[in-house]
């Protein structure tokens, strides 16, 4: 892997790619969490197998639609590796909690989990706006959530259903 002139520009719009995804998968917006995957991109770590970006955010959306979510990325380490692709590095916190405790199974009883690691990924400057190519999720500790829930507190302070940023 060869490195470029590392642009702080396109760095920046890396990040601003890497916070919409995080806040579309928490406010469940779907089809914009897509948009921030190329056709073909490709995805690891995840608890089951899924081909491709359309797969990835049904999963998700079924996985996760229901839960109460706070997804973040901290001290990210990207590289430029071309005029358009990069590799990129975040530090992950996630704290997931479903509306039911689980009823069965390795997690009986858990009312959802908190999670660290990292996620490792590619990504492709198409059209000049910058998306993820590749990811890869690696966690190195996952905690239960057990004990009484904050479901009750959902909607406390409710998103307002349109993109703040644009309007829409």
């Amino acid at each position: 892997m060869s490195m470029v002139d590392q642009d702080p520009r396109d760095i920046d719009a890396i990040k601003q790619l890497k916070a919409r995804y995080f806040r579309y998968m928490d406010t469940k917006r779907w089809a914009e969490l897509r948009q921030q995957f190329t056709d073909d991109a490709r995805f690891e770590g995840t608890n089951k197998a899924v081909p491709g970006p359309d797969e990835f955010v049904a999963w998700n959306t079924q996985r996760l639609g229901p839960t109460i979510t706070v997804h973040q990325g901290h001290m990210p380490e990207i590289v430029l590796t071309s005029a358009t692709t990069a590799r990129g590095i975040w530090a992950m916190f996630d704290w997931v909690e479903f509306p039911v405790p689980i009823e069965s199974g390795r997690g009986k009883g858990y009312r959802g989990f908190v999670g660290h690691g990292h996620y490792e990924e590619e990504y492709c400057k198409e059209g000049g706006i910058w998306k993820i190519a590749f990811l890869r999720l690696t966690r190195l500790r996952v905690n239960p959530v057990v004990g009484e829930t904050q479901v009750a507190l959902a909607g406390w302070l409710p998103t307002s259903g349109t993109d703040w940023l644009t309007g829409r």
